[in-house]
Order: structure tokens, then C-alpha cells, then sequence
């Protein structure tokens, strides 16, 4: 197993768990001491793990792979490990570990409650996260620190203070369960995380090899953050991040779905599907689900049409509900088509920056409810998918395909000026050019597009193109910021639809430099939610699952695009 790497940048999880351990507290805060995080209702860091030797605080080295979390000094050992997605061992020699709370007391009622179970372990309850952990002591000796404590208290335990070993079992539960009972010897419970890992890296990467130096990372960042049915999520859920960003967002979730359909169908569809459930009689899809809220503010762009299209060939049975997906996708177009378009007008509007994906794109600098080429484009390709679908369930394309024609004819009228597409405000109709790379998302049609504008869109795109990927914004545009969010750092999303529409269009030298700079960046710097266009640094969240899915996706199709090469060129001939 390859695949190391820091707390400080990737949570150390398990697939299916709503825990994770990590230092980083929220966006802007980061601990000294690794703790355990629940993604219920929020991000809540809900126990501190100290380590400490003769009763003080022990200097530790702190390293993860995608089995064992470990704290290690000169005196001793600390090493972590989900033998399942509901349990956290933990054991250690030389050192010992206080295990405290570390919810934020709301009232002096309402902080964590600590008690020790008269079956003899130590139960939390935490206002916040709604559900309890319970620690039982499998080995060694442990004393209570505030125990029925409220307020401020310090409460939790202390284990290993004699520097002997031990070892200790932390699970989730309701209001009770069975004791624990100990199936596996430590090695045992790491053996199985390990296990699960690999066979799930094994399906969703078998092409991986020295070439793809990030890929193995990739793929634990997207099983690390997969969490089980509960709440509003009632399917598996990949969530973007179990950092902050730890929601699945109506357009993040595409991406995942996409990187995992070859090995992992099951579990991709659900991932298409997770927004579906909560589609509104109006066809819209929430802006965010998570385990606690449906919030539906906003919405995000309808690139589900373009999804499903590369769906219906990655899924290696297809799709499993074909006029599901059919109805569901015809839903959402008729929400954009038929309540965002201003009265005798032909083009949709969004009405934020929020609802483009792009929030503080500078698109929306002035007014917030604008008509954009991106979002006419992927209608129509969502249009199109549509006519696709139609005969699997009986329906005729035609009428389809002449909606797609005459929304792609509106959109070359009305926002193509003969060298750039431009966007118009909807209040006052005024149509304003810009430097922002959204403005050249119709590349995304790729093939659609009448070769002079695709190829114009090319040579746009290509001032985008820094080392490090494509730059949002235009980095001579005085708008451009280094860490600007969507003025001016390369995302991944962008980057593999952009990467997409050239391929299909026939740019593929340019769709090369696209995907390859794209990998490169993400094997030297990581799966960050953005990056610096020219240093590369991973900015904001560096656990995103649609970075890592976009660096497998782009990674596999370059694979197979090597192998085919090889192929036509024949074995090589002996010396």
C-alpha cells in the first residue's frame, strides 16, 4: 500500500463511517491535536486524542496510510484503525492518550455528557451531533477525568498513563447497544480496513500503474469519504469532503458518479441519483444535501444531461432505470426552460453566481441574474441526451432534437458576437463581455458547434492555459486573483468539461495539454477543492472528492489512450 499521506490535508476514514480524524477543526481553523470529527448535523469535532507520557503532553510524529493512523516519539507507539464503518480502535505502548471532549458548550445544559456506563465503559452524548460514543476499554487501565461533569468541564478519560499497553474501542450509537465484544486483535481490525480499501481501489483503478503516481490517493479520498445511508442522504453518499466541505452539492456529485462507473456501478449510480431524491414539483434539483438539511436556495447547473451520456457508456450494464433517469432528466430541463426564462425571452438566466457553480465569478460582478452561454449549452446537450433516452421508454426524439436546435440556434444569435460569446443582464438586457472562462463553456458541445466558433473557442481557451491547468479568469485580466475562488484558480470540473468539448470537437493537442497539466498538478500538489494557476498550491479544502474523481477520470482515458498507441504501433522490434 502506496498511498500515504498527511491528517493536516486528507481525514484518516472509512468508507461508510460518519467519523473521521483530523486536525482541521473548520475552514479557518486548525488544532494542534488530531480529533474526531461527526459529519452528523454539521462538521463537529467531538473528542481531542492527546498523546502523553508521565502525565504531560507527548511530542508525536503523526502519519497515516488508508488502514492505520499512528502517533509515534522515542518512548512509544499510538496506532488507529476502522475495523468497520460504526468502530475506531485504538492501542498503544510507551504512550498513553486522553480521550476528551471537545464540543463547544452552547449552555451549562446543553455541553457533551460524559458518564461511565455502570457495563463498564465511558459513553459521550453530544447535543450536536444528536447520538452518543461509546468507549470501552479493551486492554490496560484508564481513569475518568469530569466524569457527570456539565459546563466547562474537561470530561473523557485518560488510558495508558503506566506506559503500558492498551487498547480501546470507540463506537457510534443510539441510545444503546449490545457491549462490545472484540471479534479481531488489533492487526485484525487494520487488516480490514486495508482489505476493503484495496479491493475498492483494485475495481475503480485497475489500470493504475507507476505512470499514475496519485491514483491509489485518489481513490481513498473517495472511499475515506463515503458515508452510509442516514438522514436526508438515504443512499451511500460520496461527500465532497469529510473536511467542512462535507455535503453533496447538485453538479460535485456528477463527477464522482462518473470516476467511480466502471468498478463501483452501484455505487456511482446512487451517487447520480442522490439529488434526484429530493427533485421539487417544479423539477428543480436542491443546491446541497446533506445528513441534517435539503437546502434549496440555489440550484447548480444542469450538466446531468452531459453526465448521463457518458454514464450510459461507463456503467458496465448501462444505466440500471433507464425512464427513470429519462423522466427525472426531463423534469430538471423543463424547471430551467419553463421557470427561468424571462417572459418572451428564449434563454435561461441564472439567478446568482451561486447557481452557475461559479459563485464570484466575475459574470456576476454587477447583476446577480444573468443569461450565460454555459448554461443554454448544457441544456442543450441535456436536450439532446433527452431525444437519446426517448425511444428506451417509447417517446419520439424529434421533438427533442428540435428544442436542442432552436435553444442552440438562440444561443449562437443572441450571445455569439463573432468572436466571443457574451452574457446579457436580465433586468436591463445589457450584454457585457468579460475575461472570465465561463463565458467559454460552450466548448462543451464540441461537436455541436459550427467549426468557426469552436475553433475561436479553442484559441480562447488556450489563453487560459497555464503550467498548472486552466485559470478561471484571464491572468492578465485586473479581476484575477491568485486565491480568488472562481477569479482566477484552476478547478476540476471545469477542466474536465472543457477537456471533454475539445476531444469530442477534434482539438485533441489542446485537450492533451488540458489533462495533462491537470494530473500532473494533482500528483505534486493533491486533491485540493482549487489551486493557484501558477504555483500550483492547493487551496481552500484539500480533500475534495471531485478532484480526486476528475485526476482518475483523466487519468484512465490517458491510460487507454497510451495503450492504444502501443497497440497500433506494433511490438517493438528485438535489438
Amino acid at each position: 500500500m502506496t498511498a500515504e499521506f498527511s491528517v493536516g490535508d486528507i481525514p484518516f476514514s472509512r468508507a461508510g463511517s460518519w467519523l473521521g480524524l483530523s486536525p482541521v477543526l473548520s475552514a479557518t481553523r486548525r488544532a494542534d491535536d488530531v480529533h474526531v470529527v461527526s459529519h452528523r448535523h454539521g462538521l463537529h469535532p467531538v473528542l481531542t486524542l492527546v498523546p502523553e507520557r508521565d502525565g504531560h503532553r507527548a511530542a508525536t510524529d503523526v502519519s497515516a496510510d488508508p488502514a492505520v493512523l499512528t502517533w509515534s516519539s522515542p518512548d512509544g507507539r499510538i496506532t488507529a484503525a476502522f475495523p468497520d464503518a460504526g468502530t475506531l480502535r485504538i492501542t498503544g505502548t510507551g504512550l498513553g492518550m486522553s480521550i476528551v471532549a471537545t464540543e463547544p458548550v452552547l449552555t451549562p445544559f446543553t455541553g457533551p455528557y460524559f458518564f461511565a456506563d455502570p457495563a463498564g465503559a465511558a459513553v459521550f452524548t453530544f447535543y450536536e451531533t444528536g447520538n452518543r460514543l461509546r468507549l470501552t476499554l479493551l486492554s490496560g487501565q484508564w481513569t475518568y477525568l469530569g466524569e457527570q461533569e456539565l459546563g466547562s468541564a474537561r470530561r473523557g478519560v485518560t488510558v495508558g498513563a503506566d506506559g503500558g499497553p492498551w487498547e480501546v474501542a470507540l463506537e457510534e450509537i443510539t441510545t444503546g447497544a449490545p457491549a462490545y465484544a472484540s471479534t479481531v486483535d488489533f492487526p485484525g481490525a487494520a487488516a480490514s480496513a486495508r482489505d476493503d480499501f484495496t479491493a475498492f481501489a483494485d475495481a475503480v483503478a485497475p489500470w493504475r500503474d507507476s505512470s499514475t503516481p496519485a491514483a491509489e490517493l485518489a481513490c481513498y479520498v473517495l472511499w475515506s469519504a463515503t458515508v452510509a445511508p442516514a438522514g436526508f442522504l438515504a443512499r451511500p453518499a460520496v461527500l465532497m469532503s469529510k473536511h467542512w466541505m462535507n455535503k453533496v452539492w447538485s453538479w460535485d456529485h456528477c463527477f464522482t458518479a462518473l470516476a467511480l462507473a466502471p468498478g463501483a456501478p452501484e455505487l456511482a449510480w446512487n451517487q447520480y441519483q442522490l439529488p434526484f431524491d429530493h427533485q421539487d414539483g417544479q423539477g428543480a434539483l436542491p443546491d446541497s444535501v446533506t445528513h441534517a438539511e435539503v437546502l434549496r436556495n440555489f440550484v447548480k447547473p444542469p450538466i446531468h444531461g452531459w453526465a448521463l451520456a457518458h454514464l450510459r457508456g461507463r456503467l458496465p450494464d448501462g444505466l440500471p432505470d433507464p425512464a427513470l433517469a429519462y423522466r427525472q432528466l426531463a423534469a430538471w430541463t423543463s424547471f430551467w426552460l419553463d421557470h427561468r426564462r424571462a417572459p418572451g425571452q428564449r434563454l435561461p438566466y441564472y439567478e446568482h453566481g451561486n447557481d452557475s457553480g461559479w459563485d464570484n465569478a466575475t459574470v456576476f460582478a454587477g447583476e446577480r441574474l444573468v443569461v450565460t452561454a454555459d448554461l443554454a449549452a448544457f441544456l442543450v446537450l441535456q436536450l439532446k441526451e433527452l431525444a437519446a433516452l426517448a425511444p428506451a421508454v417509447g417517446d419520439t426524439p424529434t421533438d427533442w432534437e428540435r428544442r436542442a436546435d432552436t435553444l442552440l440556434a438562440a444561443l449562437l444569435a443572441e450571445l455569439w458576437d463573432g468572436s466571443a460569446f457574451r452574457s446579457r443582464t436580465v433586468r436591463t438586457g445589457t450584454s457585457q463581455g468579460g475575461s472570465s472562462l465561463l463565458d467559454l463553456m460552450p466548448i462543451v458541445l464540441g461537436e455541436h458547434l459550427p467549426r468557426a466558433v469552436f475553433e475561436r473557442l479553442c484559441a480562447r481557451v488556450a489563453e487560459h492555459l497555464t503550467p498548472i491547468g486552466l485559470a478561471t479568469e484571464l491572468p492578465s485580466s485586473p479581476y484575477y486573483e491568485p486565491d480568488g475562488y472562481w477569479r482566477g484558480p484552476v478547478w476540476a470540473p471545469v477542466t474536465v468539461l472543457v477537456e471533454d468539448g475539445l476531444r469530442r470537437g477534434g482539438a485533441t493537442d489542446l485537450a492533451d495539454e488540458v489533462s495533462s497539466r491537470f494530473r500532473r498538478t494533482c500528483e505534486e500538489h493533491g486533491f485540493a477543492e482549487n489551486f493557484d494557476a501558477f504555483t500550483g498550491a492547493g487551496l481552500r479544502d484539500h480533500a475534495y472528492t471531485w478532484t480526486a474523481g476528475a485526476y482518475l477520470l483523466l487519468s484512465e482515458a490517458a491510460q487507454q489512450r497510451e495503450g492504444t498507441r502501443k497497440a497500433a504501433c506494433g511490438p517493438a522490434a528485438p535489438r
